[in-house]
């Protein structure tokens, strides 16, 4: 099933709700903080708790001179939470050196171990059921009191933990439920270590953190604060929930779809799910599993017995139930290559008729895998047999761990605009939600997982407790269609047993021991180079690095100025204070207050950071869109050498960075999501700035025939000078590289202008592109110069444009909608042209979606752009349209 091109318009809707909720639970999240829970969480650090645990998990412990606690959360979130201490993500509050925010490796595990406590009733329909208290997640180890008796242990950041404590809890009426939260073991220290990955800063501090399972990150990378997170996010980090069951209980559906070759029009479905007898007693319980695939009228059961404690795994395969094949089953497909398709699975078990418990699922039917059959042996990837050429990106995680659902769809919903089609977890992040799952899965993307381990840091010293996380960790997500493919480490080796198990409980995708290997190759670049060098293919000094599949290759985006001006003070700002900006790039590492800034004064030297902040937009774009358009051009075997894929290092912020990505970390877009989205329009045209030839890129699984790609060059004066047009064919999949070649005349501006359209057979354009150029000449990789990269100064001579600006309100199911209609009706360029909707305090409304943002307007041209965000976020709006040359207007909205 391929996707027709009307697929491709940005559209944004409601926020999906999360499914993995359930109505039938309770949820014990606190009303602390920006959550929306109800129940009073409270904390105290151990050290000054006198009681026993015994008497602080009893109902009747007084803990009113406890600190309010934010659960989900962390240890430090709530002591900024209580103004303990400041905000660490601004200035340079979080500093190691500044002494601001104690550090555990300066302290001690016993100043962040804390205790956490609430009450909360069982209600009484629970009376004769089997009650559960669901842990899904604390960092690093726990005990679990309730009602004054130790129930559990929890050990690991990412191990689920399922509580019986029927016979402890108090039905209808008030429990106490207290919770020991110990910091990881060895949380380690930012003294730098002689080994590490190569090229790198020597991230992960000396390495211990790694002898944890956890999330190495905390420690201190160059992609966040380098000294890192003070407490390493010690906290019952996930939610935990209360509920009942009958006398058996149902966990972890998994179906395994088999695809018939090379029709991929039967589908063979085997259906398995944990079943377990929660009682203590000698007694052994007959019971019935029942299964559904909803709306296809595929049923199937099965006798199981079960003795006391035992857990079964039933299965059901195609061969025993001929139901479970499937004919012409509607295939699950990524971005652009057709529909996400799911289906959903219903389980149940039942004694003496009797329902027990149910789970439900969803599943996709799709084949993903992998090869090294190309010309230089790098990794392949295919959906339902056929190449997909990865235009992906690395996934790093908010660093204290404040997310939220809405956090979550926002950062997702920019994804897909963007047009990335894999997300890679990183080794030293975390296993993300089952929510962000789910939108991966409705949104097309696939999902490279990896298990907490990394070439800078040492490997965890508990194997079992390690591969307890991975098992807990795999049986949660492996029913996803998003997810293709699982990798054990980051640029290092993997724990022994990791690869069985792993196939063991799943089986259906494919696995490599680390992430440069097997057909990957080692990353780079990360840091800001010339953007000439992306076409000279010399960004990285470790070799070529636009060929085969790279698995980190970026440069950083400035953000804009009301986020600059969130993130520190005035004084730090402009001039720049060297101290606080590098604070907020790793340590300096990406270069933003030296040649980021030397490349934004090519476009003349600013007065002020708004100034500064403009022109820093001019970089971003510019570095997301050769990037990407290099990649494009080097696609399969089109282009000058292999390429099968690139994950983009990395796209989104963990924490406020001047070193920008796509989207800063307040959810404000930056223009180089919109040139990505531009860049990776399924039919693009692009420009190569070293060749001077234009090009034209397929990700349909179609061809096109008769098509027209033309190019027309305009002078600072925004007269057309030269102009050409070419019909062609373009390939499936496929690239048209070099279709022809633009001859800049001799008497250009210094600054000029390259617009590209794509016309289909009918004349009606579906792909365009606008490119900024310089008649500098390239003088080679150790140099800022070059036609992309420098002799910018004369862009301040574009004249004032005034654009008509149209547009109307509307509402939808509570979302809020923008309908914007600008046209240039000038005889100038309007050039980066901007649009933003702010609050009533003139700040950006985050997150709101703009369909288009950050675009130049040749004279009598036209753009629609829609702008939708929640309804909840609409009070005393403004509607500001601007850019570089264009006179700034702003109409208040009603």
């Amino acid at each position: 099933m391929i996707l027709p091109l009307l697929l491709w318009g940005i559209a944004f809707a409601q926020q999906p709700l999360n499914r993995h909720l359930d109505s039938n639970r309770i949820y014990l999240d606190s009303r602390y903080g920006s959550g929306d829970g109800e129940f009073d969480w409270r904390m105290m650090k151990a050290g000054d708790v006198g009681e026993s645990p015994e008497e602080i998990s009893r109902i009747n412990y007084n803990d009113s001179r406890w600190l309010p606690a934010i659960v989900p959360g962390t240890v430090l979130n709530s002591l900024v939470y209580n103004s303990v201490y400041p905000e660490p993500y601004y200035g340079i509050n979080n500093k190691l050196e500044k002494g601001i925010i104690p550090d555990i490796s300066k302290t001690g595990r016993d100043f962040y171990t804390y205790w956490f406590r609430t009450n909360f009733d069982v209600p009484a329909d629970y009376k004769d059921k089997v009650i559960w208290l669901q842990v899904d997640g604390i960092n690093y180890r726990a005990e679990v009191w309730v009602n004054g008796n130790l129930l559990s242990t929890v050990n690991g950041m990412f191990k689920q933990d399922f509580i019986n404590i029927t016979e402890y809890a108090r039905v209808g009426e008030s429990n106490a439920l207290a919770i020991k939260v110990y910091p990881v073991d060895m949380p380690g220290t930012t003294a730098s270590k002689w080994w590490g990955a190569p090229g790198e800063f020597r991230n992960g501090g000396d390495g211990n953190i790694g002898l944890n399972t956890t999330m190495l990150m905390s420690v201190g990378w160059d992609f966040t604060f380098l000294d890192g997170i003070r407490d390493r996010n010690t906290g019952i980090w996930k939610n935990i929930s209360l509920y009942a069951t009958g006398g058996a209980v149902v966990r972890y559906p998994f179906v395994k779809s088999k695809l018939s070759v090379p029709g991929y029009d039967v589908a063979r479905e085997t259906v398995s799910v944990e079943v377990t007898n929660p009682s203590t007693l000698s007694a052994k319980v007959n019971c019935v599993v029942s299964g559904e695939i909803v709306g296809e009228g595929i049923k199937f059961s099965k006798n199981v017995t079960l003795f006391r404690g035992e857990t079964q795994e039933v299965v059901f395969t195609p061969d025993e139930y001929p139901q479970l094949i499937i004919k012409n089953p509607r295939l699950w497909w990524p971005l652009f290559k057709g529909a996400p398709e799911m289906y959903e699975l219903k389980l149940d078990v039942a004694i003496d008729g009797i329902v027990c418990d149910s789970v439900k699922t969803r599943f996709g039917i799709r084949e993903i895998t992998s090869d090294q059959n190309t010309p230089d042996h790098s990794r392949q990837f295919y959906v339902n047999g056929k190449k997909i050429f990865v235009r992906g990106t690395n996934w790093i995680p908010e660093a204290m761990l404040r997310t939220s659902d809405e956090r979550t769809y926002a950062e997702l919903c920019y994804t897909k605009q963007s047009g990335i089609n894999l997300i890679r977890f990183w080794g030293g992040g975390i296993a993300e939600s089952d929510y962000f799952f789910q939108l991966c899965d409705e949104m097309g993307f696939l999902v490279w997982q990896e298990f907490w381990m990394t070439g800078d840091t040492k490997h965890p010293q508990d194997k079992s407790l390690y591969l307890g996380n991975v098992e807990s960790t795999v049986k949660r997500i492996r029913n996803h269609p998003s997810l293709a493919y699982y990798v054990s480490s980051n640029e290092s080796t993997e724990m022994p047993d990791a690869e069985a198990l792993i196939n063991r409980l799943d089986g259906t995708r494919g696995y490599q021991m680390e992430s440069e290997c097997c057909g990957v190759h080692d990353g780079s670049p990360y840091k800001q180079v010339n953007p000439m060098q992306h076409y000279e293919n010399t960004a990285s000094e470790r070799g070529s690095r636009i060929d085969g599949f790279n698995p980190e290759y970026g440069a950083p985006t400035l953000p804009l100025v009301e986020t600059l001006r969130e993130m520190m003070d005035e004084k730090d700002l402009w001039p720049i204070n060297k101290e606080v900006w590098d604070y907020h790039d790793g340590g300096g590492f990406h270069l933003m207050s030296t040649m980021y800034k030397e490349l934004t004064d090519k476009y003349g030297e600013s007065s002020s950071i708004d100034e500064f902040a403009i022109k820093g937009q001019f970089v971003g774009a510019m570095n997301s869109k050769s990037i990407w358009e290099c990649w494009n051009y080097n696609k399969y075997d089109f282009g000058d050498r292999y390429a099968s894929g690139l994950l983009f290092w990395y796209h989104q912020c963990p924490v406020p960075q001047v070193a920008g990505r796509m989207w800063d970390y307040t959810l404000e877009p930056t223009a180089s999501l919109y040139h990505t989205q531009n860049a990776l329009e399924p039919l693009h045209p692009q420009f190569d700035y070293l060749k001077n030839t234009v090009s034209v890129y397929n990700d349909y699984y179609r061809s096109f025939k008769g098509y027209t790609v033309s190019a027309e060059v305009y002078d600072i004066k925004s007269r057309n000078i030269w102009q050409k047009s070419v019909v062609i064919d373009i390939p499936e999949d496929g690239v048209v590289n070099d279709a022809f070649k633009i001859d800049f005349p001799e008497e250009l501006s210094q600054v000029h202008f390259i617009k590209l359209r794509l016309l289909d057979d009918k004349g009606k354009q579906v792909g365009s592109n606008f490119y900024w150029r310089s008649k500098d000449s390239y003088e080679g990789a150790k140099t800022l110069t070059g036609p992309a990269t420098s002799g910018f100064e004369s862009i301040n001579q574009l004249p004032k444009v005034r654009l008509s600006a149209k547009y109307k309100t509307r509402t939808d199911s509570g979302n809020y909608y923008i309908d914007i209609e600008l046209k240039n009706s000038s005889r100038n360029i309007a050039f980066f042209t901007q649009i933003q909707f702010l609050d009533k305090n003139n700040k950006p409304v985050r997150p709101s979606f703009y369909t288009d943002n950050f675009f130049s307007l040749l004279p009598g041209e036209s753009r629609k752009v829609t702008i939708d965000t929640a309804v909840s976020k609409v009070l005393d709006n403004s509607l500001v349209i601007k850019g570089w040359n264009v006179e700034e207007q702003r109409f208040k909205l009603k």
